[in-house]
């Protein structure tokens, strides 16, 4: 069921949202166990990517030591970190202090009866606790065994402890990020984490598709650097390819010529004309159908060769009208183009919100905003099965379902 919120005074944006009631999601994953034993954002999103599919994920944390990302913020909302709940719907929660005698048993057992085994330790650490995929795939031959750290587990870096910021540090996204007489710059939200998570995820659903054929467990090594820097490769290979070393300019260096944002009469906005038809139909939506049939201009590397000459020509005449006015004109004739959304004009976009990408979710007794997986399946987006969960609050229904135990 859908509805809206009702919106009190000076409320959070939220209560503007379609509120769904949990569903029976997607189901391409169904029947597969995840053990979710990471924390911050790059396991809990892998995991949750799983979730998503259709997966029955169990998340695990330690009593009073809980996932650290529970505590970053503000804003909460209702006590609970909006962080959290971006990366960990769509699984269960069991509060385990394996540091115990019973509680490693049940660990054990617990990585006996999973699928996949999500762990984001550095190596050392995973050895000491008999987390690391030799120690766990001898429990269960089968099992596909996930460790996403921030170098990866071999190499002399494999130790040391590593956040997104430092793995878009390693990477040279930073470098590349920002104005040339500005300081580099982070990307504006967890690029390493999230691409770290996204891989881990598909990595496992490829492990599992090749377990199903052959019975065959795996070992899968994520690093959330080299994620990161795989991230950069249409800017590593013309480097190791041709020699230039790329430097930040405001995101004015395109390979395509003209690639870049511009200003109007009254707000900023996107332009790509990345191709010699879309070159000749930008000239004549503005008006200027003789210049496309300038054959100095004919090729792209003709174009970038001007490229100061033909930006300032164009930003000349986009600022004659307002950005209303070009993307009107711009849409009509097939030519990419489009705004600079902040966050909140991102989140109210109507055809976003006709997608289902932006809805707040109802289970428990509470109400939580979820941005949905962007995956439609048959015709329709995701509505997921479960909404973040609280510490430790499926602990004896999930060791009935995984161990037969009752508690």
């Amino acid at each position: 069921m859908s509805q809206t919120a009702p919106r009190p005074d000076h409320a959070p944006p939220m209560h503007a949202l379609p509120v769904l009631d949990t569903g029976t999601g997607f189901d391409l994953l169904a029947g597969i166990r995840v053990l979710d034993l990471t924390a911050s954002v790059a396991g809990p999103y892998a995991a949750m990517l799983l979730g998503d599919l259709g997966a029955d994920v169990v998340k695990v944390e330690r009593p009073g030591a809980p996932d650290d990302c529970r505590a970053w913020g503000p804003p909460f909302h209702q006590g609970e970190s909006l962080w959290f709940l971006s990366v960990n719907r769509n699984k269960r929660a069991v509060a385990l202090d394996a540091s115990t005698a019973d509680g490693a048993a049940t660990q054990r057992a617990l990585i006996a009866a999973a699928d996949v085994m999500i762990v984001s330790q550095p190596p050392r650490v995973l050895a000491k606790l008999g987390l690391d995929a030799a120690s766990a795939r001898a429990i269960n031959p089968g099992l596909v065994h996930v460790s996403i750290t921030g170098f990866g587990v071999t190499g002399e870096r494999a130790d040391w402890t590593c956040y997104d910021l430092i793995a878009e540090g390693y990477s040279g996204v930073m470098d590349l990020t920002g104005t040339p007489d500005g300081p580099p710059q982070k990307v504006g939200a967890p690029a390493a984490d999230l691409l770290a998570g996204a891989d881990a995820a598909m990595a496992a659903t490829a492990a599992l598709l090749r377990r199903a054929r052959s019975g065959q467990g795996a070992s899968l090594d994520i690093s959330l650097v080299e994620s990161m820097t795989r991230f950069l490769a249409p800017r590593i290979v013309p480097h190791l390819g041709g020699g230039e070393v790329p430097r930040r300019s405001g995101g004015t260096d395109s390979v395509i010529a003209v690639y870049q944002a511009f200003d109007t009469a009254d707000l900023p906005m996107t332009l790509g004309l990345g191709n010699d038809a879309i070159w000749a139909r930008f000239w004549t939506a503005v008006g200027r159908p003789e210049r496309a049939a300038d054959p100095r201009h004919a090729s792209n590397a003709a174009r970038r060769a001007d490229r100061p000459r033909i930006v300032a020509e164009i930003a000349a005449i986009l600022r004659e009208r307002p950005r209303a006015h070009w993307l009107r004109v711009l849409a009509a004739a097939r030519v990419p183009a489009g705004p600079i959304n902040r966050v909140d004009e991102v989140a109210a976009d109507p055809l976003l919100h006709a997608r289902g990408l932006f809805f707040s979710l109802r289970a428990g007794g509470r109400i939580v905003p979820q941005v949905g997986t962007g995956i439609h399946l048959d015709g329709a987006p995701n509505t997921p099965r479960r909404a973040p969960p609280r510490v430790g609050e499926h602990t004896a229904e999930v060791l009935s379902d995984w161990l037969g135990e009752t508690r």
